[in-house]
């Protein structure tokens, strides 16, 4: 019963808690469900660490703080997929060399490129949220992990698997549409629950986002693999931090419960 949430705890971040000794192709299939979750759990930590850390850093250190933090939490695994991608995508001609540079473990300029790229925009967006004085800050700092997260579950669904083995191929097992549903009635709940109107508009935004770059990848790729997935998520948070540092000053960005006055 416990297999499913603790294979998505597993494969998202690197808490030891979460090694078990058997995961099932199913397991991991039906993990998608609780990627939100995930998430979610992922943005109280960051929330956390940033309601701490700003009483006793300015801002640039917070954001540093945070950026280091959410690598350290998914062992780096998307930011070295968003790496293989630009170096595959960027580097190859057709889809066949593309492939087989991602496979290359080695790193090229494309992949620094990439990295350095998305770091700075993910920085220079905790800076910009960490210094508004505006509420909403603390709920943006936990959607936008969880929304980013089920943009990778959207994609799965969405997109066939360009290779017969691979970390994301037991996800391409069994009976996917069920549990896609009910990840995506958890992001919805999640991003309403926490961001109101403000919220679900950026979770659609998001999803919609996560629906064009996998037709890209598709185009270039002959399909998504583990690699396009944790590129996805990069891109994905970057955008979605944006757009919650463009609606906080206009108090959009609100729990539903207080929204309704019922806080």
């Amino acid at each position: 019963m416990l297999k499913a949430p603790q294979a998505a705890l597993a494969f998202l971040t690197w808490l030891p808690a979460t090694r078990l000794r058997e995961r099932s192709p199913q397991d991991i299939s039906q993990s998608r469900i609780y990627f939100p979750f995930v998430g979610l759990l992922m943005g109280l930590i960051l929330m956390l660490v940033e309601l701490g850390a700003s009483r006793i850093f300015p801002p640039p250190l917070t954001a540093a703080l945070l950026v280091v933090l959410l690598l350290l939490l998914t062992r780096g695994l998307h930011i070295d997929g968003l790496m293989d991608v630009c170096d595959g995508l960027f580097g190859g001609t057709t889809p066949e060399r593309r492939m087989e540079i991602m496979r290359d473990s080695r790193v090229g300029a494309f992949a620094v490129a990439g990295a350095v790229g998305v770091l700075l925009l993910k920085y220079g967006a905790l800076v910009s949220l960490t210094s508004l004085a505006s509420p909403g800050k603390e709920m943006a700092l936990l959607l936008f992990p969880a929304i980013s997260r089920w943009t990778m579950v959207a994609a799965l669904a969405a997109f066939p698997y360009a290779r017969n083995h691979g970390l994301g191929s037991p996800f391409h097992q069994g009976t996917v549409f069920p549990a896609t549903v009910l990840a995506a009635l958890v992001a919805t709940l999640i991003a309403i629950l926490f961001g109101g109107i403000a919220g679900a508009g950026i979770l659609i935004g998001a999803t919609l986002l996560a629906w064009i770059l996998g037709i890209g990848m598709f185009k270039m790729l002959g399909g998504l693999t583990g690699d396009t997935y944790g590129a996805i998520n990069e891109l994905v948070e970057v955008a979605t931090l944006a757009a919650a540092v463009a609606v906080i000053p206009y108090g959009w960005l609100d729990p539903l419960p207080r929204s309704l006055g019922w806080i």
